[in-house]
């Protein structure tokens, strides 16, 4: 078996190495990458890769933010000592995990677990939307989120809570937020700063230019390629997934 290591700590790595060479027949360890940019590199001049055990937290940053952009052909076992926030998020998405510090019955759980998952012709990668939102849930744990926007009206600033708050809309260099009377209300950040300030687990970007929030959520229905229609609270117009979000979008209305 083909094995890669991403692990950031050196007394870590020799642990888990020693415990891969003890209970993993025919164990061939490929590589050790420390951080992200030698993860990449790592990753890149070994294309037959059966399995991976990676931290999350790296020298240079979050691997996840590597795995999102990059395709994995082989399953990965994480390795994490932030079990407080990830371990629900592992269990509803059945990824096989390695809290630390490692010891051999939980090396030998994770490994009995990875079996299971990727046996009998199950798939063998993780999709890629369950990876950004376990990182979406690491982030959150992390930092505090927005809770109100100051706009700017003719009579004055205005505060405009995040809860209160239905969807928005890209604008441009600016944003259309629209409130549960539907009222807009121009927000002086793009949609993709808006969508680094704001809550994950409240909002979703279910398409390039629209957030919506799962409190005003009204109705969902099927469309076609793969898209959704979504009625929101006041909103007259239905909004609508991309097909590529539709997925992640799954995902998180049922988290």
């Amino acid at each position: 078996m083909r094995i890669i290591i991403i692990e950031d700590e050196v007394p870590a790595h020799e642990k888990l190495s020693g415990l891969i060479t003890k209970n993993i027949d025919n164990a061939e360890i490929l590589g050790w990458a420390r951080s992200v940019k030698d993860a990449k590199i790592l990753l890149a001049a070994n294309k037959e890769v059966d399995l991976i055990f990676s931290d999350i937290e790296l020298l240079d940053g979050n691997s996840l933010e590597l795995f999102e952009k990059i395709e994995i052909n082989c399953p990965i076992i994480f390795t994490t000592a932030f079990d407080q926030y990830l371990f629900k998020a592992f269990q509803t998405n059945g990824i096989a995990y390695l809290l630390k510090p490692y010891e051999e019955a939980a090396f030998l759980e994770a490994l009995g677990k990875y079996k299971t998952l990727f046996s009998s012709g199950r798939a063998s990668t993780i999709d890629p939307n369950v990876i950004s939102e376990i990182r979406n849930i690491i982030e959150g744990e992390r930092k505090s989120y927005k809770r109100r926007f100051s706009v700017k009206k003719k009579t004055g600033i205005k505060i405009l809570n995040v809860e209160d708050i239905v969807s928005f809309e890209a604008n441009g260099d600016f944003s259309i937020a629209y409130d549960a009377s539907n009222n807009k209300h121009i927000i002086n950040y793009s949609i993709g700063e808006i969508e680094n300030k704001i809550d994950p687990k409240l909002f979703f970007r279910i398409n390039r230019s629209e957030l919506i929030n799962i409190d005003f959520v009204e109705g969902i229905e099927p469309h076609f390629k793969n898209r959704l229609i979504i009625k929101l609270h006041k909103r007259k117009e239905p909004l609508y997934t991309s097909s590529t979000k539709t997925p992640a979008f799954r995902t998180w209305i049922d988290s």
